[in-house]
């Protein structure tokens, strides 16, 4: 009978479980070197894809921050800036000159206050107040739920009319006050019902009504002069009055003329130029290095790789895309003396970018400021530039704002939101992020959106990102491989695990026999010892 030690390799005194685990882990170590092998290359190349699109992106933002910051345009300034902050609009091809400014009266809105009470939970009366201004009228009603301060401040504020009311406290007590938007047609009044109780009517406001409500400021409009020429807007956030440029009112001086000067941002942008070469030889660095031949750890860990590719083939053609219309100046990189190398890097020729300046300002400017056109005044863009792709975009059965019914029409025959005298491109479309104002009379209109440099890299970048981009692409092959990596890792050790058990199985039964002749041999040997003593 075999007993256990027999059975664990003490009879033959071979240690068989430690030959199989050795015959076995041999077997194993070429395959499993070789998923090892497939896995560091796999993590090597989602590690190079992340950093390459990490650079675009990175890319991308920083030149969007530095256009959207405006210190790429032309740049208006006033010999009196407390009066005013102008700045030029994004997106506009307005030709700017000098002129002159006064501010003789701001925008502002109409405010009312009360008399005090002793709280902000004093009760003013039970009743229906009528809150009446140029949008529409609403009731404002008090009820035993509302009945104080805080509660009709409230009740306003839920009217939905643009008026706003709060409660302030002071050492004398507590006050209502109530405000409205700027602007002279944005008046309002508060009348009282005549069942109202006479606390209540307290509070009412508007012509011939006598109350404890004091106007503390009127409605009015900004009055402004331009060269001498006068001009009113509701509102100290003028965008509408020279075209290219936006004036937000800060103090009004009347007899205060400030002069403006117009000046061209020429040293910064040969500087931008410079920066752009310097940032995109970065990133075509790591493109080059990640699909290089022949090269160890990261570099060429996405070599072949047809997603990768694109990128690079993307990036190769920014030198000579068109990123501005044609008005007779450059219109491409290489025209201003950006230069591509044999390894796809750029180089710049300063001497021309110096004299290209000087005799194409605007378009160079342009390069970095996107421009959108409407073909008519009446539509009006009023979306950023960087925010829509560009291209020419369609806008047909137009229909402007009436009679509460928001504005109506069509973008590429795709319809339109309309938000009162807005339209919204819809998701579906290209022109995903365009606004445009449409005023009456107006049937259809084309939007011309330039790239510029910013708008081509945001559109590089928004491509290679998107669900169904080059980035996506790649991450979906590396996550097939890493799954297949699994598996056969898996695999691998389940055959593995059988192969040693067959292995020991194998080598516990010859250890058995072995073991077997051996107590033969011994009973063998034995018997013959005594027939030789016998024989003696």
């Amino acid at each position: 009978m075999t007993n256990i030690t027999n059975a664990l390799g003490a009879g033959s005194g071979i240690d068989v479980r430690a030959i199989a685990e050795r015959l076995s882990a041999a077997v194993k170590a070429p395959r499993e070197a070789a998923i090892t092998k497939r896995e560091a290359a796999n993590e090597a190349r989602i590690s190079s894809l992340a950093d390459v699109a990490s650079s675009v992106s990175s890319f991308s933002s920083a030149l969007a921050t530095l256009v959207r910051g405006g210190s790429l345009r032309k740049q208006v300034s006033l010999s009196d800036p407390s009066l005013a902050k102008v700045t030029t609009v994004a997106g506009s091809t307005a030709n700017l000159n000098a002129f002159s400014l006064e501010v003789r009266q701001l925008a502002k809105g109409q405010t009312l206050e009360s008399a005090p009470l002793a709280s902000r939970l004093s009760a003013v009366g039970r009743g229906t107040l009528t809150l009446a201004t140029s949008a529409g009228s609403a009731a404002i009603t008090i009820d035993d739920s509302n009945n104080s301060l805080t509660g009709l401040a409230g009740a306003i504020n839920q009217a939905g009319l643009g008026i706003s009311a709060s409660v302030v406290t002071d050492s004398s007590g507590a006050r209502l006050v109530v405000k409205g938007s700027a602007g002279a047609a944005n008046s309002f009044t508060l009348t009282a019902a005549n069942d109202a109780e006479p606390q209540l009517a307290q509070f009412a406001f508007g012509a011939g009504i006598v109350s404890d409500m004091n106007q503390t400021v009127a409605a009015q409009d900004a009055i402004m002069r331009i060269d001498g020429v006068q001009v009113t807007r509701p509102s100290n956030l003028v965008r509408d009055l020279v075209e290219g440029l936006q004036f937000e009112l800060t103090a009004e001086k009347p007899g205060v003329i400030a002069q403006t000067t117009v000046s061209r941002p020429n040293e910064a942008i040969s500087q931008a130029v410079g920066d752009f070469v310097d940032a995109f030889n970065q990133v075509m660095t790591k493109l080059n290095a990640a699909l290089a031949a022949g090269q160890g750890g990261s570099s060429g860990a996405l070599r072949g790789n047809t997603a990768v590719t694109a990128i690079r083939k993307q990036f190769a053609e920014i030198t000579t895309a068109k990123l501005v219309g044609d008005t007779g100046g450059p219109q491409t990189l290489a025209e201003i003396g950006v230069r591509t190398n044999r390894d796809g890097s750029l180089s710049l020729d300063r001497a021309r970018l110096t004299d290209m300046l000087a005799r194409f300002p605007d378009a160079i400017e342009g390069f970095f400021n996107p421009k959108q056109l409407s073909s008519d005044p009446r539509v009006v863009i009023k979306s950023s530039p960087d925010r829509v792709a560009p291209g020419r975009y369609e806008l047909t059965d137009l229909v402007a704002a009436s009679g509460g019914v928001a504005a109506s029409g069509r973008i590429d025959g795709v319809a339109m939101t309309g938000v009162g005298v807005n339209l919204v491109a819809p998701a579906s479309s290209r022109a995903l992020g365009l606004i445009v104002g449409v005023e009456a009379g107006v049937n259809a209109a084309t939007i011309t959106i330039e790239p510029g440099l910013s708008g081509m890299l945001s559109q590089i970048q928004r491509s290679i990102q998107a669900p169904s981009g080059a980035v996506a692409s790649a991450r979906a092959g590396f996550a097939v491989e890493a799954r297949s990596i699994a598996e056969d890792r898996e695999k691998l050790e389940v055959q593995s695990g059988k192969y040693y058990s067959q292995l020991l199985q194998s080598f516990t039964a010859m250890d058995v026999r072995v073991s077997s002749f051996k107590a033969t041999q011994n009973y063998l040997d034995q018997q013959i010892r005594m027939w030789s003593r016998s024989n003696d």
